[in-house]
């Protein structure tokens, strides 16, 4: 895992100012190239081949800078490139001379995290790649002839001194909570999206973009695979998944423990191919405590565990924790992702974690209702609960269901929103936000209700927020983060397993809990999904109370552009006029929406 970074037509000045910015996502090593009007630098950890490895890395005319992990490169090297010499370990040489040799056909062939800047020399040409779910970042600038790339945002703009905001996008951020695909919060700024491939060819000042992987293909490849052989295959694939994920580091590999079936499920796997496997649960003040589970899985398998008890000094640590996303990030997990990554950076560099399993499985709750409720029954409860009232559990079935009840009244993009962050919904109006259509407004019918929002949510929420996230939490601290949910072989083979072995009536991830009965003991396998539940309430009303009326109280506040000052004011001092829940997350994305502003200038 590493920083990479450079561009076309930018001053030393400039470059060395954006390296200086992602050291810490390569704290081991540092490299450049320098070619006519053309820079790449990298920041390297240290995972694969130590001792050598370094970057950027050229052979036979072309330069590659990348950040990521390739899992199966031996096998690749056996397979694919028998003929090559080689002069490293290193998975960077692999990926190198299996695109000068396969183009983007060998991008296939991946299992792994990856993005990439590869400069051929010859065709004065810039080649940049993402890997199938976009694990690894990379944002691009581009602007009359200056061409600006990075893996982080906070980079980038180091790089630009006339980096403008693109306020639109801002307005999507306040009605969705996130930014999507390839949108960023600037102007003439980019995202490379997952599966991706862009070729700038620098003589003509042109984009070319192709993708070898879009995971919608695949859904419609459905399979008539029967409950007992689509559990068997998912077995294989995910014991691959997690060998290639250990083997694949000179460094010890260690795994998150929440007590959940994902993680469990990993820990479990990984315990066959490693001793003693080191596992790490977390205890906050005023979160859920799921370190008993965490137990049970741990002394069934006989792990190395940990047990990390975090006291989080927010008021404090608030400022520092949003502002290296680089944008504006609605996500409050974000908040214990960082805390849970510095210590876990303590014992190991490399970690396991369970992301993705959620959004191919079908484990959130919304899957439950896309499977079940029709128009006519979310007419019905509409009706029923509009003159019930609220409860104070934000948790409980009851106001979930209250919440999904207006949804027979939502479409298209609202309907998607009130299924996931549901922010503002009711209470504000964002008329003119331009994220494009969800494919939830698909007319063609080539997906079913479940297909529909497991894609929506791959390429909106688990690509510009959940992703996102971990990148960012796991490399503020230098440590990897690898996902055995998002290997290439489950990536290609569950989006074609039938949507009834993924959500049975209202049981989600059936598939895996079945799965899950033959490695977990049984008190973990109808566990609700819980994840963080933050006590946001005492967070917005206790904690960080001044600090948010210091950041929203002031007349000349940025997000008076998008939301009427009155509004604001309204949400500061009237607590009684909103429900509890919402207000509290209202507040919290303009909360993280002035951090990103006051740290534009820094």
């Amino acid at each position: 895992m590493c920083g990479i970074f450079g561009g076309i037509n930018i001053n030393q000045k400039a470059f060395d100012t954006m390296g200086k910015a992602i050291d810490h996502r390569g704290p081991d090593s540092k490299g450049h190239f320098f070619h006519r009007n053309v820079k790449i630098g990298h920041r390297r950890l240290a995972i694969q081949d130590v001792s050598n490895g370094k970057q950027p890395m050229s052979s036979n005319g072309f330069i590659i800078s990348f950040n990521g992990e390739i899992y199966n490169h031996h096998s690749i090297r056996k397979n694919f490139l028998g003929d090559q010499v080689f002069h490293t370990n290193s998975d960077t040489e692999t990926l190198l001379k299996l695109f000068i040799n396969l183009g983007i056909d060998g991008l296939k062939l991946i299992d792994g995290m990856f993005a990439f800047v590869i400069y051929d020399l010859e065709k004065n040409k810039l080649i940049m790649g993402r890997d199938r779910a976009g694990k690894k970042p990379l944002y691009v600038f581009h602007k009359d002839s200056k061409l600006i790339f990075s893996s982080e945002l906070n980079s980038l703009k180091k790089g630009v001194s006339d980096i403008d905001i693109n306020h639109d996008i801002i307005v999507e951020y306040l009605k969705c909570g996130f930014i999507s695909e390839s949108n960023t919060p600037y102007q003439n700024t980019f995202e490379i999206m997952s599966g991706e491939l862009k070729i700038f060819d620098i003589s003509l000042n042109t984009f070319e973009t192709r993708f070898f992987f879009k995971i919608e293909e695949f859904y419609k490849r459905k399979s008539r695979v029967s409950l007992v052989n689509a559990i068997d295959n998912v077995d294989k694939l995910l014991h691959k998944g997690i060998k290639n994920r250990l083997t694949a580091s000179d460094l010890e590999v260690g795994a998150f423990l929440s007590g959940g079936i994902d993680s469990s499920l990993i820990v479990a796997i990984a315990s066959k191919y490693v001793d003693s496997i080191k596992t790490f649960t977390v205890k906050f003040d005023g979160s859920n405590d799921e370190s008993f589970y965490a137990q049970i899985t741990s002394n069934q398998y006989r792990t190395d565990h940990h047990e990390l008890k975090i006291k989080m000094d927010l008021a404090n640590d608030i400022e520092k924790i949003v502002s290296a996303y680089g944008e504006p990030f609605f996500d409050n997990s974000a908040i214990p992702s960082y805390y849970i990554s510095k210590e876990a950076k303590k014992y190991v560099t490399v970690i396991l974690n369970g992301d993705g399993a959620d959004e191919l499985f079908g484990g959130y709750r919304r899957h439950i209702i896309s499977n079940n409720f029709t128009s006519k029954i979310g007419k019905a409860l509409y009706y029923i609960f509009k003159y019930l009232p609220r409860s104070r559990n934000k948790e409980s079935y009851y106001t979930y269901i209250k919440r999904f009840s207006t949804l027979a009244r939502k479409r298209g993009l609202d309907k998607y929103i009130r299924l996931t962050t549901d922010i503002f919904s009711d209470y504000y109006d964002f008329d003119n936000t331009k994220l494009g259509p969800l494919l939830i407004e698909n007319s063609n019918k080539s997906f079913n209700k479940l297909d529909e929002v497991l894609i929506a949510d791959f390429k909106y929420l688990l690509f510009s927020n959940l992703l996102v996230k971990m990148d960012i939490a796991t490399m503020q601290n230098s440590l990897e983060g690898r996902s055995p949910f998002l290997s290439k072989y489950l990536l290609e083979y569950v989006p074609t397993i039938p949507e009834r072995h993924k959500v049975k009536n209202f049981k989600s991830k059936y598939l895996l809990r079945k799965l899950a009965k033959k490695y977990l003991d049984p008190r973990l396998i109808d566990l609700p999904k819980r994840g963080f539940e933050l006590p946001l309430n005492y967070w917005i009303n206790d904690i960080l109370k001044d600090v948010i009326f210091d950041y929203l109280s002031p007349d000349n506040t940025f997000s008076s552009n998008f939301v009427d000052k009155s509004f604001i004011n309204k949400l500061l001092s009237n607590p009684n006029s909103f429900d509890a829940n919402k207000r509290e997350k209202m507040l919290w994305s303009l909360l993280t929406l002035e951090i990103w502003y006051k740290n534009l200038s820094k």
